[in-house]
């Protein structure tokens, strides 16, 4: 009776590898949800909203797009991890989620346990802007601003452990200088208290601060990449003025840990494709973001490196884990 049960259960996962094939190959069966666990109008949400239509074409099911901002980006992954690991529901992430296994030790999941690697999507810098009321002209000026008057003025980000507020804290820790983080719910809100004067700093994304920069509602001070941005040349970066300082924002796509292998292939694949076409790199670039792609294998392994990074990060600019 034993060796039947076995033959009989034998035989019922023969026939059930097939169906899991088949429902591999027909993937995707229904819309495809891109949950960006930021707000509207930041990196994410853009970059989720510009892949969404080529995906679109590519795999014949609808792409939308759904945003569940709150908690540093951990709504939103939090979703994810807990949705059906049937290629049905990915996460837009970004280094938030790699800085936020070091600042949120207490969030419901784990990174490289409860997602899996799908694609890498872009890179991109910051422009640091200040509201005209600051009396600084040029960076150097807002540092000895800072540094003359300790802790009076305020700095605005999307949130805790998200790359601008990083950004803001490391830039900081290598001026000496001291400044009160205030974080919003998304890039929308903060930059909307920016240009109201209510929080007078800011790390954003330079494609979004532009117009305001050169409408006069901000003042541009720096930039945060290696070199000058192509879309503010006339603007010096920080490390002009901070040797070494860099600061990025790059965004990925991650499944739910169980996510078949074949699907997240296809996914990578498609995106890779994507990607590499003259008009994505000509559009990203407008957006001030290179494309990135990498493979499944490549993407994993930069996530797991970028994790001791984003802590290397955290420990320097002494930020507490929450």
């Amino acid at each position: 009776m034993i060796e039947r049960r076995k033959i009989l259960a034998l035989g019922a996962a023969g026939l059930a590898l097939p169906a899991v094939a088949r429902a591999q190959d027909a993937w995707p069966q229904r819309p495809v949800r891109l949950v960006v666990p930021f707000g509207l109008g930041g990196s994410a949400d853009v970059a989720a909203r510009f892949l969404a239509e080529p995906l679109q074409q590519a795999f014949g099911q609808p792409f939308v797009v759904e945003n569940r901002p709150g908690a540093g980006g951990t709504i939103g992954a939090d979703n994810v991890v807990k949705s059906a690991p049937d290629g049905h529901s990915l996460l837009v992430m970004s280094n938030t989620h790699t800085a936020n296994e070091t600042l949120l030790p207490n969030r419901p999941y784990q990174l490289m346990r409860d997602l899996a690697p799908v694609a890498s999507i872009n890179i991109a810098h910051h422009v640091l802007a200040i509201h005209p009321s600051i009396p600084a002209q040029t960076l150097p000026e807002l540092i000895a601003l800072l540094k003359a008057n300790p802790g009076k003025y305020d700095y605005a980000s999307s949130g805790p452990g998200t790359p601008y507020h990083v950004a803001g804290e490391v830039f900081l820790s290598m001026a000496g200088a001291t400044a009160t983080h205030v974080p919003f719910r998304g890039s929308n809100e903060a930059r909307t208290a920016l240009i109201s004067g209510q929080v007078p700093i800011m790390f954003d994304a330079i494609p979004t601060m532009r117009s305001q920069i050169t409408e006069g509602r901000v003042r541009g001070l720096a930039t945060t990449g290696p070199t000058r941005s192509p879309l503010m040349p006339e603007l010096p970066t920080v490390a002009e003025t901070l040797p070494g300082y860099e600061a990025s924002l790059w965004l990925g796509i991650m499944a739910p840990a169980a996510t078949p292998l074949a699907i997240r292939e296809r996914l990578n694949a498609g995106l890779n494709r994507i990607l590499a076409l003259p008009a994505t790199r000509e559009a990203q670039a407008r957006l001030g973001a290179q494309p990135r792609p990498m493979s499944i294998a490549e993407f994993d392994a930069f996530l797991r490196a970028d994790i001791p990074r984003q802590a290397e990060f955290i420990r320097m600019a002494k930020m507490t884990p929450a």
